[in-house]
């Protein structure tokens, strides 16, 4: 068995040490109080710091990044820090955009993350939908991550992305068995949409 450690740093930002890895989900590092801005009048605000400074992170082998459009999952000090990881896999258009090692992948898409020494991690991108039927062209593309590798127990480490509960993320429980799951929560809404959530809530 190959033991797992999960260190979280704040909002989408978890670090994931397995087998000599260093993995980073989502980079979010700015001082609070910032407001990011994701069109027709929505926003979200930074409340709470990082618990660990970017400065105090050490070497990252590789960053899933569900999105790179919206600044509460890749925020200013999360994207200076990408050019040092060794890889980012993310969404295809955000691949795109931020060009360098960024390797873009679509729903159900593997990649695999290989060092000489450490155990190859199998790494299968997973559906998300970041809001209600019909959001996408708004929202923009977002993808999450089902980890697996050998000596593994229980099933993949699979990390949600943002995205409310759809067939998509049912399919996910239908294809995978998931052993730890990292889930993107905070039932999301703004006021110009009303009710309509743009992420998971608990329940």
């Amino acid at each position: 068995m190959t033991a797992v450690r999960i260190t979280h740093i704040g909002g989408p930002t978890a670090l994931i040490e397995v087998g000599g890895w260093r993995l980073l989900t989502d980079p979010t590092f700015d001082a609070p109080g910032r407001r990011y801005a994701f069109g027709w009048g929505t926003s979200s605000r930074k409340l709470v710091g990082p618990a660990v400074a970017v400065a105090d992170l050490g070497p990252i082998d590789a960053v899933l990044l569900s999105h790179d459009h919206h600044g509460d999952n890749l925020d200013d000090a999360g994207r200076a820090l990408l050019p040092s990881a060794g890889t980012v896999l993310t969404t295809v258009p955000g691949a795109g955009r931020l060009g360098g090692s960024a390797r873009g992948l679509r729903a159900w898409d593997t990649t695999h993350l290989e060092a000489p020494g450490r155990p190859t991690i199998e790494v299968t991108a997973t559906p998300c939908r970041h809001g209600p039927p019909g959001s996408h062209a708004i929202v923009g593309e977002v993808v999450g991550f089902a980890l697996r590798w050998d000596g593994q127990e229980h099933g993949v480490l699979w990390i949600s992305g943002d995205t409310v509960l759809y067939d998509g993320v049912r399919e996910v429980a239908d294809r995978l068995e998931v052993g730890t799951a990292l889930l993107h929560l905070g039932g999301v809404q703004f006021p110009v949409t009303g009710p309509v959530r743009y992420s998971m809530t608990a329940a």
